[in-house]
């Protein structure tokens, strides 16, 4: 998988890289989405007003860290990204190989939190987003994810109902199979639960 156009600061070829990123921001090249973090603009936005969604800002960023082929979106991204949460949200949830600290972006007033995962062994697929594709969380991880812990990202009172939509057109034979790999039972009852009631 291809690398996002995010470039990292600490990681820049030049001599005084903030330096040069900043003025590469203000000339409208580059996007500062957090301290040290900078999303390349796509060409036909240059001179435009543009941001990236939190979810593919949150990928990239990921990405500049751990690299593409280990981060994946999850939990209410993954659910929103699905087209499960309609609203924009203050959080978005990514799924790493290692802790790492939430990072405040600069952009929006929203966070990125990540999460320790064995991001290889997650029900992955690519989505594409206004960054480049990036791993997500199929709607049966999904499912596990939010009814697991319905309150990481602070969105809880979106949860039932985004599972209930995921649930919809998850592969039952697969979500199952998902929970009980994962011991993830109790989260499926909860979850079957929360789509049995509405």
């Amino acid at each position: 998988m291809k690398p996002y156009g995010i470039i990292l600061a600490a990681t820049a070829v030049y001599p005084h890289p903030r330096a040069q990123l900043a003025r590469l921001a203000e000339r409208g090249l580059l996007h500062r989405l957090a301290d040290g973090y900078y999303a390349v603009v796509p060409q036909d936005m240059v001179g435009h007003k543009w941001m990236p969604g939190l979810e593919a800002a949150a990928a990239g960023i990921g990405a500049a860290v751990y690299g593409a082929d280990d981060v994946v979106v999850m939990g209410i991204s993954a659910a929103r990204l699905h087209g499960a949460i309609p609203r924009a949200l203050a959080t978005a949830i990514i799924a790493v190989p290692q802790q790492h600290r939430p990072i405040t972006l600069a952009d929006r007033p929203a966070i990125v939190r990540f999460v320790k995962r064995q991001t290889s062994k997650l029900d992955a697929e690519l989505i594409r987003t206004e960054l480049g594709s990036t791993l997500v969380t199929t709607p049966e991880q999904t499912v596990l994810d939010l009814a697991h812990r319905p309150g990481l990202g602070a969105a809880e009172t979106d949860v039932p109902a985004a599972v209930t939509a995921l649930y919809a057109r998850s592969d039952k034979t697969r979500l199952r199979t998902l929970a009980t790999e994962q011991r993830r039972l109790a989260p499926l009852r909860r979850a079957e639960g929360w789509a049995l009631a509405r």
